[in-house]
């Protein structure tokens, strides 16, 4: 197990992971800063619990809209599959 030092808006945290997990933990923790400052102003500035939490709910409606989204591009992906196939099946009944 390591230890990684995340620093998120004006706070280090020191959490532990396992080996080899380290740089993602640091991703991760570069990510919810990244949010931070407009978190922050989203909050009111205060506290830094509350600015989590609104690190915490800008992430999850990113995460939803992302989820929510790969069912539209396969969707996209099997119509043009399809239409490829009538095409190609149209164009062989034409021959």
């Amino acid at each position: 197990m390591g230890d990684v030092t995340l620093t998120i808006g004006d706070r280090r945290h020191t959490v532990a992971c396992p080996d080899g997990q380290e740089d993602q933990l640091l991703r991760l923790g570069a990510l919810l800063d990244a949010k931070w400052a407009t978190a922050a102003r989203a909050s009111g500035g205060m506290n830094g619990e509350r600015t989590m939490l609104f690190v915490a709910l800008m992430l999850a409606d990113a995460l939803d809209e992302a989820e929510r989204r790969p069912a539209k591009i396969q969707d996209e992906v099997l119509l043009t599959r399809i239409a490829e196939r009538l095409e190609a099946l149209a164009t062989s009944l034409e021959q």
